[in-house]
């Protein structure tokens, strides 16, 4: 069974547009994108959000060394397309054990990113001093992208984000200290414009991260 819509903010249930709504409604948010039921990860499943995707679905290309694709995610439904994508990847920690990064899209308001963040949203701008020297640099579509350190989010993990392609782009690691794999001036592929090399991506088992509420 694959589960139901949920709200991309709290994972709430929401009410599908109907009679007195044209729209996705979270009884906590209002109207909103719902964030459709996670699934495992596959070559297949990644293929289905890539082609109903509005919104760039990044992801570490080349993956580093020893790492997997560990599932997808996205909110939008059939009429509005994916208005927010997240992708989980997983291996070896730069300091040893392993390490998880979640890479997020999304369009303004939609708060996916946020609530994967630990942190009140749903955007980051209020969170990031852009005014200041960014943290971080990676290669976004070929493209050099500024990231800031997020603060104030839970002590298990290290939050950067920015903007990609006039979109927010989150890059949430757990353990915090797997945070300096974004010194290495990482790699983003947008799926949607990949070849035929992503049939050969190597698949690991379904990421928890992906079905966390906020602050888990």
């Amino acid at each position: 069974m694959r589960g139901e819509p949920g709200c991309p903010k709290c994972g709430g249930r929401v009410r599908a547009p109907g009679l007195f709504a044209d729209s996705w409604q979270c009884d906590t948010h209002g109207t909103v994108h719902p964030m459709q039921p996670v699934i495992p990860p596959s070559v297949e499943a990644l293929g289905v959000v890539v082609n109903r995707a509005r919104v760039p679905v990044w992801m570490p290309w080349p993956l580093p060394v020893g790492w997997l694709y560990t599932g997808v995610a996205y909110a939008g439904d059939d009429r509005s397309g994916g208005r927010a994508t997240a992708v989980a990847c997983s291996g070896p920690g730069p300091l040893g054990g392993s390490g998880e990064l979640l890479l997020v899209a999304e369009e303004l308001g939609v708060g996916l990113g946020a609530r994967y963040a630990g942190i009140d949203g749903p955007d980051p701008g209020p969170h990031i001093c852009a005014d200041k020297p960014p943290h971080a640099k990676l290669l976004a579509a070929g493209r050099p992208t500024p990231l800031w350190h997020v603060p104030d989010v839970p002590p298990d993990r290290a939050v950067f984000a920015g903007e990609a392609l006039g979109l927010w782009l989150w890059a949430i690691v757990w353990p915090e200290q797997t945070g300096l794999l974004m010194y290495d001036e990482l790699v983003l592929t947008d799926l949607r414009d990949a070849g035929a090399e992503v049939d050969l991506l190597p698949c690991g088992a379904l990421s928890p991260r992906l079905l966390s509420r906020p602050g888990a």
